[in-house]
């Protein structure tokens, strides 16, 4: 009877590992195709020409400096509990709505989103602030952040992501299933997911914009669980210094493609929890089987940036300056690997 058990476990223990699926090769179309989204009809963008790469400016990333928040306090609109960083939505002195995001989330997905934009990938105007003033915002009528909220109504640390009104989102999309699989800038994508140690790739931080008069654009809307190091639940981290030294960066390199580490199976009694662990598993593989040549493609876009404009993206993200020139090393270090490639 005891054996009977114990290899009904087994059996099941296998089944369960078994899930690390590879990435598919799904059929991909092309760039320009058109694709229905509601009731928009557009061309599907993944990735556009940044243009001079060297002359942009990191520091106030894709907004610029002349659409950075209006100066002075805020008004407290609602709270947004979707996912698990603390959220709210606020209106600038000129009427102009942000959702700000605190936490060490605020500081990594204002730095990674410069990087994405800095090589053509398309992001949301964000800035950070160290210190907002928001009026109407109280932080016992909310239901997380209240850490990070004076009695006054001054948030600590916030990432402001403009709320555009001409973005419009159609619904989410996954890495394993897109009009872009197998395209050069679809891969470079999967590097820079890569190069940022990003961990949570689920599907919901995935999302399809339908922007007026540009189309529909396939953008990574979440980007904050980076600047640390994958793992599992017990061991990833996002916005530590030390952890994303330490980290390992190219896996393997064939004859003619290259793996990148990204570790997210789960803690192995999370095999119990089938999809989660089989979620968790396969997205490792997006990381892997990337061709040589789409990999060094990303890496020469991304060596136009000099190494101030680098530092700017993480000093405008409020890390400290000894974080900032720490990130620096290891970005341009990961950049120098994709080019011996």
């Amino acid at each position: 009877m005891r054996q009977g058990i114990k290899l009904c476990k087994l059996v099941f223990l296998i089944c369960a590992l078994s899930v690390s699926l590879p990435l598919a090769a799904k059929k991909a179309g092309k760039t320009g195709k058109k694709v229905k989204t509601g009731v928009a009809i557009g061309p599907a963008l993944i990735w556009h020409d940044p243009g001079n790469i060297s002359s942009l400016n990191l520091y106030y990333g894709v907004g610029g400096k002349e659409h950075q928040p209006a100066a002075g306090a805020f008004k407290f609109i609602k709270e947004d509990t979707n996912g698990t960083a603390p959220k709210f939505d606020i209106e600038d002195s000129k009427g102009v709505k942000w959702r700000a995001k605190v936490r060490i989330d605020a500081k990594t997905d204002t730095a990674v989103s410069r990087l994405f934009w800095a090589v053509g990938y398309f992001v949301t105007e964000n800035y950070y602030l160290p210190q907002v003033q928001v009026h109407g915002l109280d932080k016992r009528t909310v239901s997380r952040g209240q850490k990070y909220i004076s009695d006054a109504g001054v948030i600590q640390g916030a990432r402001l992501k403009l709320r555009s009104k001409s973005e419009k989102k159609q619904g989410n999309w996954s890495w394993y299933q897109n009009p872009f699989v197998g395209k050069r800038e679809f891969n470079g994508l999967r590097v820079m997911i890569a190069l940022t140690n990003d961990w949570d790739l689920k599907e919901v931080n995935n999302g399809i914009m339908e922007e007026k008069g540009d189309g529909v654009h396939y953008v990574v809307t979440d980007l904050d669980a980076s600047l640390g190091k994958t793992g599992n639940y017990f061991t990833r981290t996002r916005g530590r210094l030390k952890d994303y030294q330490q980290s390992k960066f190219i896996q393997k390199v064939n004859p003619e493609t290259v793996d990148f580490h990204l570790n997210s199976r789960p803690f192995i009694l999370s095999v119990f929890d089938f999809w989660n662990y089989r979620t968790r598993t396969k997205m490792q593989q997006i990381v892997k089987n990337i061709p040589r040549a789409d990999a060094k493609w990303i890496g020469g876009l991304l060596g136009q940036l000099s190494t101030k404009q680098i530092s700017d993206a993480f000093r405008a993200s409020g890390f400290s300056p000894e974080e900032v020139e720490g990130y620096t090393k290891v970005v341009q270090e990961r950049i120098a690997a994709l080019n011996k490639l």
